[in-house]
């Protein structure tokens, strides 16, 4: 009986229909309070954790695990010299595909604009097996990169910014400026945009696509190449992966991987999720520790209900269950309130971005100093009981110190200033 009492009497008081309009509100404006704290907590993680599969996904999709090429002052290799190594590349532990590639810098002209690029020369066929070009293709298709037809693979950004479009004729101008009897000329040539890809990244601005013998011919490298691409098994052994390549093709060759130019833009979102994590998790528990609050106004309230029962026969441990009861109550609605908005600001968050830059005209996230210009979002199941169980744990312990002083009053004392 005792124990039921207390949650009756725990319920009711935390309830918005408690007797006293004081006492609703104040357990009203926790739970509330609560609520929003555990949804943005759960919103934000769910963010970071979206940049964290857009980088994996897309940017980390594009760009080599390890690249294995000549150095830096060395002739290029031909491609019969490459042959021996490609397939000791391919035999390799941890390895899963290999392509041959050139990278060289370049100038793309149309419509009297002008746009420095990173120009690529590859084998399409091959390319599948180290990058997911192929499946960000908005127009045209990548296959349509064929040797002698001189066509060209275009980021949307880029072609946005030449106001080119599929079938569109540009100039590529090569930067090798070779001596000739006439004196240093520029070699340039036409090409034809038969493609245009969007990674929704910095890339998009800058990366042009081409069949590999062409970008041989215009940069008079016939047969040579700069070196191939590697792609791993797991993202994150490439550091292994590449010194036991190292080991067994020596060090006349130059490696490096994808760390070097985005491993510390990956290591920041992973950094940026921990530390928001943390600053949230402190307005969860800023919250939470208002019950605490809200549960000694209620005590001082509800003073003379526990003198009288405590003098109806009420054990101490009945009034203390009272308050436990209300703190509980408080932090399970909030809490769940909370991860309810949380998972539906979640699974909407992009839309609604998207849709306010639509009707704004604004561009909230840019290429230019983000890694994706679009806001992601991926909800983990994990970071819902990881933040939902932060709550409870707070909310009960928040509760504990009211509930003792409730279970301390002297009925006497009280009643005789009532």
């Amino acid at each position: 009986m005792q124990r039921s009492l207390s949650l009756y009497i725990g319920s009711r008081y935390a309830s918005l229909r408690s007797g006293t309009l004081m006492v609703g509100f104040i357990s009203g404006l926790t739970v509330i309070g609560l609520a929003l704290g555990v949804a943005v907590l759960i919103t934000v993680l769910s963010v970071m954790n979206g940049f964290d599969r857009e980088m994996q996904q897309r940017i980390l999709g594009l760009v080599p695990h390890i690249t294995v090429t000549t150095p830096r002052l060395a002739p290029l290799r031909s491609e019969a010299e490459w042959q021996p190594l490609r397939n000791r590349l391919a035999e390799s532990p941890g390895v899963t595909g290999t392509a041959p590639f050139l990278q060289l810098q370049g100038m793309l002209l149309a419509n009297g604009r002008s746009k420095g690029i990173l120009l690529n020369g590859i084998m399409p066929e091959e390319e599948r097996e180290v990058s997911v070009l192929g499946d960000y293709i908005e127009a045209g298709s990548l296959s349509s990169l064929q040797p002698g037809d001189y066509n060209l693979v275009l980021g949307r950004t880029l072609a946005a910014a030449l106001e080119v479009s599929v079938g569109d004729r540009v100039t590529l101008v090569s930067t090798v400026v070779p001596l000739t009897p006439m004196g240093d000329f520029t070699r340039q040539k036409g090409f034809t945009v038969s493609a245009i890809f969007s990674v929704g990244s910095q890339l998009d601005g800058t990366l042009a696509v081409v069949h590999l013998r062409d970008a041989q011919t215009l940069y008079r490298l016939e047969g040579r190449l700069q070196g191939y691409r590697v792609q791993t098994a797991d993202l994150f052994s490439t550091g292994d992966v590449m010194a036991a390549l190292r080991q067994q093709l020596g060090d006349e060759l130059d490696y490096g991987d994808w760390t070097t130019s985005y491993g510390p833009l990956y290591d920041n979102i992973r950094l940026s999720k921990t530390l928001v994590g943390l600053l949230l998790s402190l307005l969860v528990a800023v919250a939470a520790f208002n019950v605490v609050v809200s549960l000694m106004m209620v005590v001082r309230e509800k003073r003379g209900d526990i003198a009288i029962l405590r003098t109806m026969g009420a054990a101490r441990s009945s009034i203390r269950n009272i308050f436990l009861v209300q703190g509980c109550l408080i932090g399970v609605i909030g809490t769940g309130a909370g991860v309810m908005l949380g998972i539906l600001s979640s699974l909407a968050v992009s839309r609604v971005v998207a849709w306010l830059q639509q009707v704004t005209g604004i561009q909230f996230l840019s290429a230019d100093i983000y890694p994706v210009n679009y806001l992601p979002s991926e909800l983990w199941l994990s970071d819902v009981l990881l933040v939902a169980g932060l709550s409870l744990l707070l909310s009960l312990l928040a509760t504990l110190y009211p509930a003792r002083q409730s279970a301390l009053a002297r009925p006497a004392e009280i009643l005789r200033y009532e």
